[in-house]
């Protein structure tokens, strides 16, 4: 019977013994706070007095881009012709055809969002088409945008699975499945 008092005594001095801190940390020998930073030269700076607003000479500043005719014909607040159909965007989404200057390619829609419309995309096309990024539905004309966000042509629904309309550059451009 005295070697169950011996042998659970041993056990709780080696548990004991396991309790005890025997690692080493390398952080121990570290100085409580950072060395201070050396202070670095800084280069004078210049005063002076601004001129009074609106004194500034006029020939420093570009003159303004003119106004291109072509831009004013894709007005986004413009009227869909009358006889224009109803879109909905989700009809629009898939691969259509499209016949622009004399040429054809290929044109794909998604709902997937960018930025202010919709992502879409050419494949085989030229001119502005090759810049289109994305598209949107506003009212009853579909609007093509370049990847910067503006408009690049619009579309009016003429027909059943088939769109007409014009390019920023005064091109017509169709699309059809």
């Amino acid at each position: 019977m005295q070697f169950k008092y011996v042998a659970t005594g041993l056990v709780l001095l080696v548990a004991l013994a396991g309790c005890q801190r025997t690692s080493y940390s390398p952080y121990n020998d570290l100085p409580s706070q950072p060395a201070p930073l050396q202070a670095q030269p800084v280069p004078s700076v210049q005063g002076g007095q601004l001129p009074p607003p609106g004194a500034s000479n006029p020939s420093q500043f570009p003159n303004a881009p003119s106004a291109n005719p072509n831009m004013a014909a894709l007005d986004p607040n413009a009227a869909a012709p009358a006889s224009a159909l109803d879109v909905k965007k989700e009809a629009m989404v898939g691969n259509w055809r499209v016949s622009n200057a004399g040429a054809s390619c290929d044109m794909f829609l998604t709902l997937t969002n960018l930025g202010g419309g919709s992502r879409g995309g050419t494949r085989g096309c030229a001119g502005e088409l090759t810049t289109m990024g994305s598209w949107e539905v506003s009212g009853k004309t579909v609007q093509f945008k370049n990847r910067a966000g503006d408009i690049i042509g619009r579309v009016y629904k003429t027909a059943e699975n088939r769109y007409d309309g014009t390019m920023n550059s005064g091109q017509p451009v169709s699309l059809s499945r």
